[in-house]
């Protein structure tokens, strides 16, 4: 069977049939995402466009391809972006379909224009096709984790949280792994262009393998010796739309409270992201009544303050046993349209504010990581909501901690699969740096998530609750945490230009 004639079978009668079929395939490749979980259907949609860009006619038509894949599967992946803007309808309800549609089809034309540098460089050659979109697509990932600060969401590698191919993260990290997932679809992809009988047993032969190492490299379950340090994890549960409230803000207040001063004790509490109505120029007293209840343990606290030049910052802070803020970290790495605005001074000028902002100018950006010693419950890297998405985050602390504090308020996105995939990134991001991660989250999932990324002990979502979860020592520095993403860009780069090196003419 030819390669044309497989075409005609594959992508229908026209372009327009073409990109719709890559648009609905995308969409099955976001299947593989947080809270489906079906990798499988995922690699086999992965191979399907492959399949597509190894008989697309030109490289301008596999670009439209690689793009349409993209919307279809950033559309759905991320289809809880809209929630945001109906916790206050009339307000911001009008923006949901458009922020929809601007972030599936602008994060699409990174993998648009991966498919089309893959086309150009790789001629009408499936196989290298396959291979350079591979790494084309791959470094477009990467890419796409650092232009305009970066949003690394619903990556190919995120299929792999739940499972025991998770543990090859501390070896490869995100962006090796995605780099591994998108080479096994595109060679399967290939030979569905090319030998369609043999895409399946391809397919199983090169995936299958990988679920075995990493059953072979997961380390086994972690042991607790006596002694370690006790943490409590507070979710209060407070639905976005509530939680500013004048008739609610207080219930939740002192809820957090009760399960501060409930029975056992532990050696640090965590509250979530923005626990406490007050700035922390403003809430002294809210301090000393969260000290009383903790019986002078250590609290962290996610709370608003003002900073010495007057700008806003989206922090953390760590009482001591006088009801002080003892530790300060102000969040760096800001949400883009949530807590700040690009071009700020032109959406000054037109009144517009990022949602979670407290002024027009929005927050202001802390210093960067810190390493918090925080006595005998160790030393904590603190994470404020989106800042976990980003493994330089972590790689960016001048030393090394113990654990991963995360808080984070998801509230923003309800019940839909936002809260979920954040929740299985910061399993990845365990399992990448091999440290344990506590996470405080305002509606859930509140978690204990051990150095190689399995829940120890967890909040479901939509629920109120306090636990109380021993701290396991971390393990040594992975690969990844010494290597970094570049060795796995670098080879991205190799498959690209080694695909795409033209073929010498016979003499």
């Amino acid at each position: 069977m030819t390669p044309d004639r497989v075409s005609q079978r594959l992508l229908g009668f026209g372009p327009r049939a073409r990109l719709g079929f890559a648009a609905l395939l995308g969409a099955l490749a976001a299947l593989g995402q947080a809270p489906f979980d079906l990798a499988f259907l995922a690699l086999a949609a992965w191979a399907g466009l492959f399949a597509l860009l190894a008989t697309a006619p030109t490289a301008r038509r596999g670009a439209a391809l690689a793009w349409a894949f993209g919307a279809g599967h950033f559309a759905l992946a991320l289809h809880w972006i809209v929630e945001p803007f109906f916790v206050d309808a009339a307000r911001h309800g009008w923006m949901a379909p458009f922020a929809l549609v601007f972030l599936a089809g602008g994060l699409a034309l990174f993998w648009g224009g991966a498919g089309w540098v893959a086309l150009r460089l790789a001629g009408d050659r499936p196989i290298p096709r396959a291979i350079a979109a591979a790494g084309a697509l791959a470094l477009a990932e990467w890419l796409r984790g650092w232009v305009f600060t970066g949003f690394p969401w619903a990556a190919p590698a995120q299929i792999w949280a739940d499972g025991p191919a998770r543990a090859i993260f501390a070896w490869t990290g995100s962006e090796g792994f995605t780099l591994l997932t998108l080479l096994a679809a595109a060679l399967t992809g290939a030979c569905l262009a090319r030998r369609p009988a043999l895409a399946v047993p391809a397919g199983a032969a090169l995936v299958l393998p990988a679920l075995g190492i990493g059953s072979l490299l997961m380390p086994p379950p972690v042991t607790l010796p006596p002694g370690q340090p006790v943490i409590r994890l507070v979710q209060p549960n407070a639905p976005q739309h509530e939680k500013w409230d004048r008739d609610h803000v207080l219930t939740f207040y002192q809820r957090q409270l009760s399960f501060t001063a409930a029975p056992g004790r532990p050696d640090l509490v965590v509250w979530p992201e923005t626990a406490i109505p007050w700035s922390l120029d403003r809430a002294d007293e809210a301090l000393r009544q969260i000290t009383t209840a903790s019986n002078g343990i250590p609290v962290a606290l996610g709370l608003q303050r003002r900073g010495e030049d007057g700008g806003w910052h989206n922090s953390m802070i760590v009482t001591d046993g006088a009801g002080r803020a003892d530790a300060v970290y102000d969040k760096h790495h800001l949400v883009p349209f949530g807590e700040y605005m690009p071009l700020s001074g032109l959406a000054q000028a037109a009144g517009i504010a990022g949602l979670a902002a407290n002024s027009l100018a929005g927050f202001a950006p802390g210093p960067g990581p810190v390493t918090l010693d925080l006595g005998r419950a160790g030393r904590a890297l603190p994470l404020i909501c989106y800042e976990l998405i980003f493994p330089r985050n972590i790689r960016g602390a001048a030393e090394r901690p113990d654990f991963l504090l995360h808080i984070t308020n998801d509230a923003w996105f309800g019940e839909t699969a936002g809260p979920q995939q954040h929740f299985a990134q910061a399993r990845i991001r365990a399992a990448e740096f091999g440290l344990p991660v506590l996470r405080a989250a305002n509606t859930g999932i509140s978690a204990l998530i051990d150095p190689a990324g399995r829940v120890l002990v967890s909040l479901p979502l939509g629920e109120e609750g306090y636990i109380d979860v021993a701290l396991p020592a971390p393990y040594a520095p992975t690969l990844y945490a010494r290597s970094g993403p570049l060795p796995w860009v670098a080879a991205a780069l190799f498959l690209l230009l080694l695909a795409g090196r033209p073929r010498r003419k016979p003499d």
